[in-house]
């Protein structure tokens, strides 16, 4: 048993960030394709202040949404953002990469100066036509 938990602590790590608002296929994907990137894979769920400013609704609070995602057995640590400095969490991390969806953006400057060592990667598409948004409003075709 040790000797697992020193293997999931060795290997490359990937942190992924998002709202999580409703976890959908286009998010499994997504979760599972950065984890493609390295061996542990850490997401962090967004803080309900930085939903709330970014996003402008919240459907869950940031501990249930925690949850969910924690309920996937693919996910090896799920973190709470900081919701004053989104870079505290990289600092803290200091993953080997950080994976974007094709939607994200980061400060690549700010990027480098939490964690110098941190390559990023861009994911160019999505998961067929999954959104947060279009399921809300009742748009997503069931393919």
């Amino acid at each position: 048993m040790a000797e697992k938990a020193a293997s999931k602590k060795a290997g490359k790590k990937v942190l992924v960030g998002g709202v999580f608002n409703v976890v959908h296929p286009g998010h499994l994907w997504f979760l599972k394709k950065a984890k493609s990137y390295g061996d542990r894979l850490i997401v962090v769920v967004a803080h309900d202040r930085t939903v709330l400013k970014n996003k402008e609704y919240l459907l869950f609070p940031a501990r249930e949404r925690k949850k969910v995602i924690e309920s996937l057995d693919f996910v090896d640590k799920v973190v709470v953002g900081d919701s004053g400095d989104m870079f505290n969490v990289v600092r803290k991390e200091k993953p080997d990469i950080v994976v974007l969806g094709y939607d994200q953006n980061i400060d690549r400057k700010e990027l480098k100066k939490a964690c110098n060592k941190t390559k990023l990667v861009r994911l160019k598409v999505k998961h067929k036509d999954y959104s947060t948004k279009r399921l809300l409003a009742g748009c997503c075709d069931e393919a």
